[in-house]
């Protein structure tokens, strides 16, 4: 088996396109989406192009799931939430339909799957028990002993942060693909995982002119759209702003 991983795709559907095609050419058995699928410019139209790749997709819980399923179910985002999470949760919940939001329920927060050369492997989203804990790939080793205990996998897949990385941690690797959708790697394009045989961490390129007029063409309600082309898709920050960040959190 060869696994393509997807986490972060923040609705960004020209970034999903440039991974889809890419992990198509490197021949992949099955796609897991390592969480917060939806919360982005285009989420229904991403979500209908992953529910068309059938039974090969492995779906995974991710915060902002649990944000989106919430606003669509009470009408409301959840007030703990800052302003502008809360505005573009609320606009996810409202472009989406009762189909679209049930692609998206009860998810589980982890899965393992079996990996040629690799072994089991375990996915989630953030950790294994929080969708929302922040792991860096400079933790001390005692925050990964303990925030992926509940499992004993010796391979990890975790994303939330967004960064890609590849390291050993308590006798353990930890893999994060970084973000399909809204990446802190310095360099635009979408990032994602190969795994089987090996661990490869990939960076797929795309139009991002011509991602930008997409987003205005049909996502000209979403809050902040300037804001996010310009600094998800145009140019992004890079992993050492993104931990300054991250690392006072």
């Amino acid at each position: 088996m060869r696994v393509a991983v997807l986490a972060d795709v923040h609705g960004n559907l020209p970034a999903l396109e440039a991974v889809l095609r890419d992990a198509e050419l490197a021949g992949v058995d099955a796609f897991v989406l390592n969480g917060d699928i939806t919360t982005g410019p285009m989420p229904a139209q991403t979500l209908d192009r992953l529910a068309a790749l059938g039974d090969r997709v492995v779906w995974v819980h991710g915060n902002c799931e649990r944000e989106v399923l919430r606003a669509y179910d009470t009408g409301t985002a959840d007030e703990s939430l800052p302003p502008d999470v809360q505005a573009t949760t609320a606009y996810t919940a409202a472009a989406l339909s009762r189909a679209q939001r049930d692609l998206i329920d009860d998810l589980p927060l982890s899965v393992r799957l079996e990996i040629d050369d690799l072994g089991p492997v375990r996915f989630c989203h953030a950790t294994t028990r929080s969708d929302t804990e922040i792991v860096l790939v400079d933790s001390a080793m005692s925050t990964y002993a303990e925030a992926f205990a509940e499992f004993d996998e010796p391979t990890v897949v975790l994303g939330h942060t967004h960064m890609p990385f590849d390291r050993l941690a308590d006798r353990r690797r930890f893999v994060n693909p970084g973000s399909v959708g809204m990446p802190y790697a310095g360099v635009p394009g979408a990032y994602w995982a190969l795994l089987g045989p090996s661990v490869v961490l990939r960076h797929s390129e795309y139009d991002l002119d011509a991602a930008a007029e997409l987003f205005r063409a049909e996502a000209g309600g979403y809050p902040g759209l300037d804001e996010f082309i310009e600094e998800n898709v145009r140019s992004i920050p890079s992993d050492a702003e993104a931990l300054a960040v991250f690392s006072k959190m």
